[in-house]
Order: structure tokens, then sequence, then C-alpha cells
């Protein structure tokens, strides 16, 4: 391959390449892999960070082993308010968050925070709770379990607001280098009044870095000049990414259509109703503004889909389409919604690592929601054959942000007939996502002339060799499509190594390498 001013110039056989480009710095990968680069469609990049320069408790394997590690925190940091992210009760024995009580006992006065791993409720220290006026008497509160919906949202800012600029500032450089460091040249920011707030945002902007950040905001409007309005203040992308329709199925907060199986007694929350999605819909299609929401739960996709129903009948099919409008998430999806929303081209920004996090017969979905529901959730193949666009990304911090691991959990869905093929699954993480973005040139994300020259190199354990004498069963462990744009793919089944990055580059700078 030969890239000249940013672009890849010429591919070809090596013979004819160094006849043509004499002149030409030669770089031998010494047979490494070489592949177009990653886009991750949805990721929140300062929270990304804080966990990276932080306290991560994703390693937390018990309630007692959680207050631990809070413990050691609190004992190298002395009297600096605690940013938590990751537990997760749903794999522990007991299935129980540590209570106010517990937390007081290992931090005292400081105030501290501890985000659950989808970040839809949280443990919030006594100290922290008293900075929120009024936090008792709105919903989601509880005096000793996590917080959740109004409540969560609301301690959250305070604990934000007790981040100093500088360790904001560096949870966002920590979080664009391992981006970069992962083989990653593009990510989707989805951020909104509930989830980082305009600093944190309008600093993000101002951060300089080779990752090209595509933002969006997640605040609902009702006319189209109040859509311009806050593209115009914000500087974002859309409309989009992380407008809640609702939660989460481990908090109990995405909005169900029947009970969950572990709390009869609730169907989630809905934090955006009929009236509002269809508002903002409107209101974005006549701006020409791209529009979306974050939606997990069936009847939060219900209303979501209902409402582009009767969108499409007021504006056409195609010019709905054009706007790009897009849903994160969209884990409860029937056959009938996933052809409403291909007509139309609505996208399916989704997360297949959630999948494999919590799918299985015995993992957290069939535990919220019972083994039948459960194993109708993150429908990828559905939405192929629905002609869906679907763009794949990490939602990190609340799964890691290797693309190789994401690639292999769309491929090997826990559920049968619910993954897709390794080629459509990297296609969704290179080249989809970049239309999702908004860049539909039919060549960006792939590796042909004319195309911009983003792409990584990959070690791979040694274990690729092309050369005719090769073994066979080291030659099978690849395939591609050569109609596709796709490269020759490492197999990613359970246990593979996945490839290992030594160099990425963006429109042929070196990021990383």
């Amino acid at each position: 391959m030969a890239v000249r001013d940013g672009v890849v110039a010429w591919l070809g056989s090596d013979e004819v390449g160094r006849s043509q480009f004499s002149d030409a710095q030669v770089v031998d990968l010494d047979g490494a892999f070489l592949s177009p680069a990653f886009v991750d469609s949805h990721i929140h990049l300062t929270s990304t960070g804080l966990m990276i320069t932080g306290l991560d408790l994703t390693a937390a394997a018990s309630r007692q082993h959680c207050l631990a590690l809070v413990a050691e925190h609190v004992a190298a940091h002395p009297g600096r308010p605690v940013w938590a992210h990751g537990w997760d009760d749903t794999g522990w024995a007991r299935d129980t968050a540590p209570s106010t009580a517990e937390l007081d006992a290992v931090v005292g006065p400081v105030p501290a925070y501890l985000a659950r791993v989808d970040v839809h409720s949280a443990v919030a220290s006594t100290a922290l709770r008293e900075l929120v006026p009024g936090l008792a008497a709105v919903a989601g509160y509880d005096s000793q379990r996590p917080l959740s919906a109004d409540a969560h949202h609301l301690v959250r800012n305070e604990a934000r607001r007790l981040l100093t600029t500088r360790q904001r500032a560096d949870a966002r450089l920590a979080a664009l280098d391992s981006l970069a460091a992962a083989g990653i040249v593009a990510a989707h920011e989805c951020a909104g009044p509930d989830i980082g707030g305009s600093d944190d945002w309008q600093e993000l902007r101002a951060t300089e870095h080779g990752v090209e950040v595509i933002g969006y905001w997640g605040e609902a409007v009702s006319s189209a000049p109040q859509a311009r309005a806050l593209i115009e203040a914000t500087g974002a992308r859309g409309l989009a990414g992380d407008l809640f329709v609702d939660g989460a199925l481990g908090s109990h907060t995405a909005w169900l259509c029947e009970p969950y199986a572990d709390a009869p007694q609730s169907t989630g929350n809905c934090y955006l109703d009929p009236a509002g999605i269809a508002d903002h819909l409107i209101a974005c299609t006549e701006a020409g503004v791209t529009a979306g929401f974050h939606v997990i739960g069936d009847a939060a996709v219900g209303a979501v889909v209902d409402a582009v129903s009767r969108l499409v009948e007021r504006f056409g099919a195609p010019a709905v389409a054009r706007c790009g409008h897009r849903l994160e998430h969209l884990e409860m999806v029937t056959a009938e919604q996933a052809a409403m929303l291909g007509q139309c081209g609505i996208t399916a920004s989704v997360q297949p690592n959630f999948d494999a996090l919590w799918g299985g017969d015995s993992g957290m979905y069939a535990r919220r929601l019972g083994s039948a529901r459960a194993a109708l959730l993150n429908p990828f193949s559905l939405l192929a054959s629905a002609g869906v666009p679907m763009a794949f990304g990490s939602d990190a911090p609340v799964t890691g942000i290797d693309p190789w691991s994401t690639v292999r959990a769309a491929s090997h869905h826990q559920t049968p007939g619910s993954a897709v093929s390794v080629r459509a699954a990297f296609a969704a993480a290179t080249r989809g996502a970049w239309r999702a973005g908004g860049v539909a040139d039919g060549i960006t994300g792939t590796l042909v002339p004319g195309a911009p020259a983003s792409y990584a190199v990959w070690e791979t354990g040694g274990d690729l060799d092309l050369d005719v004498a090769a073994p066979a069963d080291t030659v099978q462990r690849w395939s591609t499509d050569p109609r596709s744009r796709v490269p020759a793919l490492p197999r990613l089944a359970p246990g593979d190594p996945l490839p290992r990055c030594r160099r990425t580059v963006h429109r042929g700078v070196v990021l990383h390498g």
C-alpha cells in the first residue's frame, strides 16, 4: 500500500509497488497484519478516562472486595473525593450492592460516588448525599440502597462538580490515548446534560488529540428552531446519543412491557414519554438534524418505533433517512420493529460486548427477564437481515474498548442465531461506524485508492502465514470476501488471542506506535 498526503494512493503487489514508488519511505510490517482503523460508535470519554486514572471496580468479586478496593483508594488519596466505576452485583454470590452505611464506614466524611457498571445507579456516601439539597424527595432515592433515576442524576452531577479541571483533563487524554493504542481513530462521544454536562463537553471539544471525536448531545427539543439553536450552541453532530428514554436492565431501570422476573413489582423507568419522543423526532427532522435516543427495554423501543412510524407517514422514508437518525443499544427489538427501522434507514448503534458480559442462560439478562425474554436480546442477525444499518461501539466505561473483542462478541453471540459474520461485524466497527457519524462517501473505513489512510498494524501472535506452503490449518484461521473491502481477518473464536496493536495511523498521521 502506498500513502500520499494522508490518502491511500495505491495497492498492489510488492514488486510493482517498489518499482512504481522507488523514492518512497518503505515500512516493512515484517509479517504484521494491516487493517482499516476502528471507530467506537458510543463512548463517554471523560468517564472512561476517570476509570483509567482513578478507581476501577470492575474486578470486584464481592461486596466486601468492592469495599476493600475503595478503602485502599481512600488510604492512598486521603481527603480526596472518590469517583469510582464498575461494580456489578449480578456477578457476586449474594447479588447485593454495598449499603450507604457500609460505604460510610470505609470513607468517613469523604464524598464518594461509586457508579454501577451500567452507570444507571450508584452507591453514594452520606457526605456526598448531603451536598444535594432535597435529594430525599426525588425519584430513585433510597437511604441505604443505590440511587437511581433523578436521584442518581443529581448525585452524579454533584460528584462531577467535585472533580478538578486537571482530573478531567488528565482523564480525557488517558481515554483518547487508550483509544489510539487500541487501533481506534475516531469515537462518537455521547454527551448530554445528565451525563457529563456542558462544561465537560466544551472542554472535550477544546482538547487537541489525533483521535477524531464526533459528538452527540442528548437533550430533547420540541421545535425545529430549538433544534438548530441547540446544535449551534453545542457544536454537536446531532441531538442524539444518550437522550434517555429509559435506563438499564442491570439497574432495573430499563422500561419494560412486562415486569422484571426478579423484581415483579417493577417495569422500570420512562424518562421521556411518547409525546416527547415524537416532538423531538419531528423537530429534528424538520431541521435536518440527526435525532436519536437511548433505548433498551421493549416498552422504550416500542414507543420510539411507533413515533418513527408516524414520522415516516408525515415526511416520507427518504426524508427521514437523510437525517441519519440513530438508536443507541436497541436491545429488545422485534422483527416487525426492525423492518420499520430498516425501511427508513435508522441506524442501530449497538454494543456486542453487552451479550458477552450478560447474555447466556445464567447471565444477568436471564436473571432480570427470565430465559425466554433474555434469549431475544441484542439480535444482531435480525437487524442485519432487516437492512438496519449497524455501528458497533463499547459504551465505555461500561465495557472495554478493545475493538477485536467487540467483533468477536458480535460473531459469537451467546444466543444461537443472533450472531453476524466476522466480516459483517468488522464492517460495523469500521465503515458502519463512520457512516453512522455522517461520513457516507463509501470509501472511508476501507483501504482502497482515494480513501483516507486511516489504518492500524496488528501483531497476530505469529500465526498468520499466507505463503502457499503454509499448513492448511493456519490458512483456515483467516477468512474474507474480496467484494466486502474487508481484509483477511483473524479467527476470533473464544480462547483465541486477540490481535495487539503495533501502530495506529489516521489520515496519514501516526497516533500510536
